[in-house]
């Protein structure tokens, strides 16, 4: 069987995992509704309360899991592909470090503004924070764009990685001078939530997702020559450079406004280009584009069944979920697999 074959054979199989989880979501929750009251509701039909609840509440969350953790997934691949290695994610660029920075400097400046800019960001919270993010992560993104044209890949992750621990430091001396409310802002968009989606704001996030999944087609035949090191790209008549600069922008595209509008959301983009990649049984990156996508749609999606599952006390968070799946896959990663065993 041919890794195209198994990657489309594999891809439907997602796909019917991914649509049954959805339906399976917007039945249940703390208001039980039903898988066929679910349905029914989707039509159109039925209770006009359990339509709203459906349709209303629970639908645009779910289309929100299934969009971030599709992009998420591939922006993994797209990251793996680049940088040859396989704890390489979104977070390896810094992008969730630029998104985390300006959300806090957000919160603080509104803290030094007076009541009036508190009173602001309760009310406007979800715009507010959105574009506070956006600002951290354009920055961040336009510095390594800049960088990547002066430095290797190995020289980029590794800047990447120190000005993520970097910020994650001047983070925290930042939220020392916010006030309580603008530190439970943070705290509630770094957990992750993709319950802040509205339908008016699904297609800020739809658009640039599906331009970052086109420019990933576009480079998904480079890529592979790419794994092959980079003087076999360039004997094929590849622009290393430019390639590297297309495939950062993609990333960006996949991964900013997942981060924006539902937080640095963890794990997704690191494990599932492993499950692809086992899937297909191979490393070119067109098979694995479609299988990364929806494995990311169904992790994230069955992540957020198990936030919103009718808790007696709902204490759970969307990264804590996805950290007890996830943090067990790297150490398994870093013990099992035989490139990291080579390594040592």
């Amino acid at each position: 069987m041919t890794p195209a074959t198994r990657s489309a054979i594999g891809s439907a199989v997602l796909l019917a995992a991914v649509l049954v989880t959805g339906v399976f979501a917007l039945s249940w929750g703390s208001i039980g509704i039903g898988f066929g009251n679910a349905l029914h509701a989707l039509a159109g039909s039925g209770d006009p309360a359990t339509v709203q609840i459906v349709t209303g509440l629970r639908l645009p969350r779910v289309a929100t899991a299934i969009v971030a953790g599709g992009a998420l997934g591939l922006g993994g691949v797209l990251m793996q592909a680049l940088f040859r290695n396989p704890m390489a994610d979104a977070w390896s660029l810094g992008l969730t470090a630029g998104g985390q920075l300006g959300v806090a400097l957000l919160v603080t400046a509104a803290a030094f503004s007076g009541p009036e800019a508190i009173a602001f960001l309760r009310a406007f919270e979800g715009p507010s924070i959105t574009l506070g993010a956006m600002i951290g992560i354009g920055g961040f993104a336009l510095a390594m764009a800049s960088l990547a044209r002066r430095v290797g890949t190995v020289t980029l992750l590794v800047v990447g990685l120190m000005l993520g621990f970097t910020v994650q430091g001047i983070v925290s001396v930042v939220l020392h001078f916010a006030n309580r409310v603008g530190g439970r802002v943070f705290s509630g968009w770094n957990d992750g939530n993709f319950a802040t989606v509205t339908p008016a704001d699904l297609p800020m996030l739809v658009v640039p997702v599906a331009a970052g999944v086109a420019l990933a087609l576009f480079n998904a035949k480079p890529l592979t020559a790419l794994l092959l090191g980079e003087t076999y790209a360039r004997s094929l008549g590849t622009d290393v450079a430019r390639l590297r600069r297309l495939t950062l922008a993609a990333v960006v595209l996949l991964v900013a406004p997942v981060t924006a509008y539902c937080g640095p959301v963890t794990f997704v983009g690191l494990i599932v280009p492993h499950l692809a990649r086992a899937i297909a049984r191979t490393a070119r990156i067109l098979p694995l584009m479609p299988l990364g996508a929806l494995a990311g749609a169904l992790l994230a999606l069955t992540a957020d069944l198990v936030v919103h599952a009718p808790w007696e006390q709902h204490f759970l968070h969307l990264n804590a979920v996805l950290a007890l799946v996830g943090a067990p896959v790297v150490i398994a990663l870093l013990v099992l697999s035989p490139t990291m065993r080579g390594q040592r």
